[in-house]
């Protein structure tokens, strides 16, 4: 199936979400599914009641704006979930301060994963603050980073 470029829906989609207090964190088209995804954040997290108010509020907008060209397609809202990678510096941004988990390509000082806290990011490096040390890490060093997931007990 043929979507309209993805730029223009995902205009359309932050327009919507911006007063909403929603963030855009990603639009998928998976063409073999015939679906349009929206992953969104807001400052409070994401539930479903959340994801109801936002597919409602986007529902007939993008039926005006016909992405699929006429074509029947199943439209999804979903939280971008826990574990899910940061791919952008609005990811990094949000978790500044945050504990985070990153797993390397090859190992650094021995280890392949790292826990810590995200001090600071550019569009090269990451630093954390681990139990024992400050480590500046290489973001193409990097094989996947992402907020650290804790379980109370």
């Amino acid at each position: 199936m043929n979507f309209k470029p993805l730029e223009e829906v995902t205009e359309l989609l932050e327009k919507i979400a911006q007063p909403m207090g929603i963030e855009i964190v990603e639009v998928a088209l998976d063409n073999k599914q015939d679906a349009l995804t929206v992953f969104i954040e807001t400052a409070d997290g994401v539930d479903l009641d959340t994801c109801e108010k936002y597919h409602n509020a986007i529902s007939d907008p993008l039926d005006d704006l016909d992405p699929s060209f006429g074509e029947p397609y199943t439209l999804n809202v979903s939280s971008p979930g826990l574990d899910r990678p940061f791919k952008t510096n609005r990811d990094f941004e949000r978790n500044l301060g945050k504990e985070v988990e990153i797993k390397l390509y090859a190992p650094l000082k021995g280890k392949k994963f790292l826990e810590g806290t995200l001090d600071e990011f550019d569009d090269n490096s990451v630093t954390i603050t681990t139990s024992k040390e400050t480590v500046k890490i290489q973001r193409n060093k990097i094989a996947k980073i992402n907020k650290a997931i804790k379980f109370d007990d």
